[in-house]
């Protein structure tokens, strides 16, 4: 699907603040055409869109939620159970399967910056086709794709390729994710670097320049055309990448490990995380990175069930489960 069509999609729906495409209907050599195409969607008030949602496109939800509490209740189970996403799956429109996640902007925003729930912030940390953007949220998400890429250094050796440091930044927000269990593509991560490896060297070069300028990392080109990166792997290095992690990180990271008091240059005090070694402090990330995306995996498939009805879950599950199996044989 080209970009017009993407976006003659959003004409069928009620008017949005945001939204991204994103998903392996998007990879440049995927022929399959019965894969759904994924949308996010921001607005400003979920009940509200839903409820004008409700009127135009009835036959997207699921009939029980309709009658049961329609646009409230909808939006009651994606806040309270879930992560604050309501999606609609299986979507049939231009002869597309086509599924749309509806979050509220405010929690999209804190999500990015935060990670709070490390469920839409980690979908934007891999290339995605943004269509309407009222709110800037590109340049928002350039904080997101930061952090992710700081983490991933955290976790890699002191020499990789930067396919690798790719792989590494796609798979956190996988690290815990329960359907990775059984119910996903076990080639999953190198299928979504492979195939889109120039959209993500267009996001994180800049980065990764940066980081070059501070003299944490270093490329060397090699033989067969592959970029090798070194870095610092030193204590003061890994405190610097602890220090560009998103607040709540840091917050969970400093309860682990302790907190010191540092004075900075504009004479206030900010705490900062003691950490005694860089294998301690990848450690102790990487824990509650997974912690938070098993609890966000697990909470957005109950409300998924709840919302979507039975037959459209166990339908979507054992789309994922196909292919699953596919990816072991």
């Amino acid at each position: 699907m080209d970009k017009a069509e993407l976006e003659s999609f959003l004409k069928v729906l009620p008017p949005v603040d945001f939204c991204c495409v994103y998903g392996s209907a998007l990879h440049p050599n995927n022929r399959d055409m019965s894969t759904m195409v994924d949308y996010i969607l921001g607005v400003s008030n979920p009940e509200q869109w839903h409820s004008q949602n409700l009127q135009m496109n009835k036959n997207h939800y699921a009939s029980w939620m309709v009658h049961l509490g329609g646009p409230k209740l909808i939006t009651e189970i994606a806040d309270e159970i879930g992560v604050g996403v309501h999606f609609n799956p299986f979507v049939t429109w231009n002869h597309k399967l086509l599924k749309y996640g509806v979050v509220r902007m405010h929690d999209l925003i804190k999500d990015i910056l935060n990670w709070e729930r490390f469920y839409l912030s980690g979908r934007l940390q891999k290339p995605v086709h943004i269509l309407v953007d009222n709110l800037d949220i590109e340049n928002v998400n350039s904080a997101n794709l930061k952090a992710a890429m700081t983490a991933a250094l955290l976790l890699l050796p002191p020499k990789f390729t930067e396919e690798d440091l790719y792989a590494k930044i796609c798979s956190l927000s996988y690290m815990g994710d329960l359907r990775m269990l059984f119910a996903e593509d076990r080639n999953k991560v190198k299928k979504i670097v492979q195939g889109q490896f120039d959209l993500f060297q267009s996001r994180y070069r800049p980065f990764l320049e940066e980081y070059e300028a501070k003299e944490l990392l270093r490329f060397m080109s090699s033989g067969s055309g592959q970029t090798n990166v070194s870095q610092d792997c030193g204590l003061s290095a890994a405190r610097s990448l602890v220090s560009s992690l998103p607040p709540m990180v840091r917050s969970k990271m400093g309860m682990k490990l302790g907190q010191e008091k540092k004075l900075v240059e504009s004479g206030r005090v900010i705490h900062e995380v003691s950490i005694g070694s860089r294998e301690e402090a990848a450690k102790c990330m990487q824990k509650v990175l997974r912690r938070t995306v098993m609890v966000s995996s697990a909470r957005q498939a109950v409300s998924g069930l709840l919302t979507v009805g039975g037959v459209k879950a166990v339908r979507y599950l054992s789309n994922k489960m196909c292919k699953a199996w596919k990816s072991l044989r």
